[in-house]
Order: structure tokens, then C-alpha cells, then sequence
């Protein structure tokens, strides 16, 4: 299948101090990234957000993946990074948020930072306990996409869920939340007050269980799932770059 136009990977060459790791969204496409991405190159980082398998072509195509195709897919870019620049940070909105965890779980100190948006790591949706059984009889159900309280703002973004990726998704998640005292890293998470797709209750988790001395949480007043599109955006990327700056600046035992 072709690739959705606007749904292209996107990479910046920028410094060799600070590069950035941008992971998108479960159905979503580097697109809801790339305003936060060109807002990074901008600051001069070295800036990376690859299309996650089986993402921007048609929801068929994510039943065929799973999230060690996913994740395969980020690692491979963060083993890229860290050889070129000395300080690589992972940002990462909603399963994005997910992935950016399990890479500072695998990799520890490699790992300079996480920037988290909306991160998931459970659900508390009543169908979950049964997903498994119903993604081998049911493809697909309603989508998920588009949840901005912007006017206008579209997230390119499948609108049908497939289940049998969502069913590979629930299985991270465990993996992620039984080694979530392993991240150790400094943490920024920023989450909307108002979330129609992940609920709070997933924040509460990741904060109450990482192991990380360096921990900060943003409310994020005005916006809803896809924040990095939407009201609070300007907001993401302003405290995004002051802690990797900060961040860096730490590691290098440089002077603020």
C-alpha cells in the first residue's frame, strides 16, 4: 500500500549534543509529530520521527504488525542517534509515549530523557479483558483518531481501530508496567486535562511507579488527546526544549 501523503517519516540534522526521538501514536502518522519536530530542528537539535510499521497506509496493514515491529522500528533509529549525537532524548505521544518507557527500560542512561504526551500504559475500557478473543473474530471497530479541541486541526490518522494490533498494544503495555521502576531517567510528562482516548488514570500510573529522581508533570489546560496539534502545542514544545537543554547541560556538567 502507498503511503498516506503527510504521513512520511521526517529526519533534521542538526547538533551533535542533543538529538530527539519523536514516536508517534497508535493509528496515528509522523504527522502529528511534525510541528513538534520543525520546532526542535528549529532549536538546532538533530531531530528523528520514523513511520511506525504498518502506519499511514491502510488499517489492514497495522493487523499485520505488533509491537515488536514497533518497537524494532524505534530502536533501530535510537541505535542511529546515539551514534551521532552525545545526548539522545525520546519524546513520545500516547503508544509513542508507551515505546519512549520501553527504550529507557532497554537502554537505561543511553537514554538522556523522555518527554511524554498522553502516555499509554493501560485501559480502563470494559471490553479490554476480551479483546484477544474478539480481534480473531472482529478486524476492526470504530476509530480513535482526531481528538483535538482545536477548530480545524485534523490528525492524519486511521479511522477504523484494528484489533489485532490492539491486542498486541494491551501486551506492551504489561511488559511496560512491570518494568516501569526500571526508568530512571529524567522525566517530563505533560498531559491534557481533558483526554477522550487515554484516561488520567494512566499518568497516575507511570508518575506513582518510575524509579526517576527528575520528575516533572504538566497540565495541559486546553487541549485533548493529540495535544501536540492542538491549543496547548506551543506550550509542549517550549518546556520540551528547556529540559533537554537543562537536561544536557547536567550531563555534560556544564553551568546553567
Amino acid at each position: 500500500m502507498p503511503v498516506l501523503a503527510g504521513a512520511e517519516p521526517f529526519a533534521h540534522d542538526g547538533s551533535e549534543d542533543i538529538g530527539v526521538l519523536l514516536c508517534h501514536g497508535f493509528t496515528g502518522t509522523p504527522q502529528s509529530m511534525r510541528p513538534w519536530g520543525e520546532h526542535l530542528a528549529a532549536e538546532g537539535f538533530t531531530v528523528r520521527c520514523p513511520r511506525l510499521p504498518g502506519h499511514g497506509t491502510h488499517w489492514r496493514d497495522l493487523n499485520g504488525t505488533g509491537w515488536t515491529d514497533w518497537y524494532g522500528c524505534v530502536d533501530a533509529e535510537f541505535a542511529e542517534l546515539s551514534r551521532r549525537c552525545g545526548s539522545v532524548f525520546v519524546f513520545g505521544q500516547s503508544m509513542g509515549g508507551t515505546l519512549a518507557l520501553r527504550l529507557a527500560q532497554q537502554h537505561g542512561a543511553a537514554v538522556a530523557g523522555l518527554v511524554l504526551v498522553n502516555p499509554s500504559v493501560t485501559t480502563l475500557r470494559k471490553d479490554a479483558a476480551v479483546l484477544p478473543l474478539l480481534a480473531k473474530v472482529v478486524p476492526s471497530v470504530a476509530g480513535i483518531a482526531g481528538d483535538i479541541a482545536k477548530p480545524g486541526m485534523v490528525e492524519l490518522a486511521y479511522d477504523r481501530l484494528p484489533l489485532r494490533a490492539a491486542a498486541s498494544l494491551a501486551e506492551l503495555w504489561r511488559l511496560v508496567r512491570a518494568d516501569l521502576p526500571r526508568v530512571s531517567q529524567p522525566l517530563l510528562l505533560l498531559r491534557s486535562a481533558v483526554d477522550h482516548v487515554v484516561e488520567p488514570i494512566n499518568a497516575k500510573i507511570v508518575l506513582d511507579s518510575v524509579g526517576s529522581e527528575d520528575v516533572r508533570e504538566v497540565v495541559l489546560p486546553d487541549s485533548y488527546h493529540v495535544a501536540t496539534l492542538d491549543n496547548d502545542a506551543p506550550l509542549i514544545f517550549a518546556h520540551s526544549v528547556e529540559f533537554a537543554t537543562r537536561v544536557h547541560r547536567d550531563r555534560a556538567g556544564e553551568p546553567a
